[in-house]
């Protein structure tokens, strides 16, 4: 098959791109830009490098085996307590955390929409969260993924029209892409790796692939449609970091994504501010659907239930996650114990998830010939100690701090 082929083939990349492209990466992003500029670009790069990576093992497992993460997690352990540790961490780290953020995704996307109409967010907050609730109760996975396809392509136009309305510094943003940790950064490189490779997705992404595709004949297609679409996120968190780094002085810093979106107005007129809250609309809608979905996958794998989309537990899950989010927006209220939870479950869960998957690669009775190479191996083992090493900054900062 050719490349263009491969590219009208795109689709469980999409939501995967569109999951790590939250209100949290725009926000953290746009941090990193005022305070740094393009020092920590480098950031970015490492990201997406280790989510195409991890991606591309959790895609390939659910395409050859046929299971989803949540399976293959479970039926790792024979050992009953082992398992029942192990459900039980992944229930709470995906179930209760993509809950936890779910408010942060649906406020997101309402503050576009708040920019653009004047409306209030706790009125657009709720409809985001029903739109969406209508989109997943459909069940039609080729509708959903289309909406993504179209978000993603929305956002992407948003951001990066805005990039280059700033005109940025091309030497500059190339030399960022040396590794530098300025003082007082760290806890910013570790948001923004953590808010890329996101645990959740590795479960989202394992089981949209069987959705799309029916096996080791499609690989191709199924890592160019990964590599592309992560690629793609990369680019539009590179160009919030750009926008960023233009509109305010280096050093300046900011509360949250707000106050980018307030400034862009007077220094790049109506339409920079609208292209930038569209962008934040799509981020926090898409982010709004693929949340409660990978919840849901995630804890019926595990769970041992049926992963289909018109299943009653399966939407059970995902409609608890976003309803969760609804009921939270509309309140204004900011649950700050859970979603401290969720982090610490989330930071530790993902060096897991690492590790078994890089295990989970070489065995040749669950793939054949599909296991990994050298290559990828090196790859899947540097990333495994980043991410091990941002788990335990994770447990540190929220735990002993």
């Amino acid at each position: 098959m050719g490349l263009w082929e491969r590219l009208k083939a795109v689709g469980p990349g999409a939501l995967v791109a569109a999951a790590f492209v939250g209100p949290g990466t725009v926000t953290t992003a746009s941090v990193i830009g005022a305070e740094y500029a393009y020092v920590l670009v480098w950031t970015i790069a490492f990201s997406i490098l280790a989510t195409m990576v991890l991606q591309e093992m959790s895609a390939r497992l659910g395409l050859i085996t046929a299971e989803g993460l949540g399976e293959a997690f479970r039926n790792e352990f024979s050992n009953p307590i082992a398992r029942g540790a192990t459900v039980a961490l992944v229930v709470s780290a995906i179930g209760i955390g993509t809950a936890a953020f779910q408010t942060g995704n649906i406020v997101g996307g309402a503050a576009g929409l708040a920019t653009i109409t004047g409306v209030s967010e706790s009125v657009w907050g709720p409809l985001i969260g029903f739109v969406a609730a209508g989109l997943l109760w459909s069940g039609n996975y080729k509708l959903i993924e289309r909406v993504f396809i179209g978000l993603v392509i929305v956002m992407g136009l948003a951001f990066v029209i805005n990039a280059i309305i700033v005109r940025p510094d091309l030497g500059a943003l190339s030399r960022g892409l040396v590794p530098t940790i300025p003082d007082g950064s760290a806890y910013l490189i570790a948001g923004l790796i953590g808010t890329t490779v996101v645990g959740y997705n590795l479960f989202l992404h394992a089981s949209t692939v069987q959705e799309r595709w029916d096996g080791a004949a499609d690989l191709a297609e199924c890592r160019t449609d990964t590599i592309l679409m992560v690629a793609i996120g990369g680019l539009i968190t590179t160009s919030i970091v750009v926008t960023a780094a233009a509109v305010f002085p280096s050093g300046t810093e900011i509360d949250d994504v707000g106050a980018m979106a307030t400034q862009l107005e007077p220094v790049f007129g109506g339409y920079a501010l609208t292209f930038f809250a569209i962008g934040l609309f799509a981020a926090g809608f898409t982010s709004s659907m693929s949340a409660p979905l990978a919840g849901a996958y995630a804890t019926a794998g595990a769970l041992g239930w049926e992963r289909d989309l018109t299943a009653t537990r399966f939407r059970a899950v995902w409609m608890t996650i976003l309803g969760t989010g609804i009921v939270f927006s509309a309140l204004d209220y900011n649950p700050i114990t859970v979603i401290v939870f969720a982090q610490v479950a989330n930071g530790l869960l993902l060096p897991i998830l690492a590790v078994f998957l890089t295990y989970a690669m070489n065995n040749e009775g669950l793939l054949g010939e599909h296991t990994n190479s050298r290559l990828q191996n090196a790859l899947g083992g540097f990333v495994t100690l980043v991410v091990i090493g941002i788990g335990l900054q994770t447990l540190y900062d929220v735990l002993l701090a």
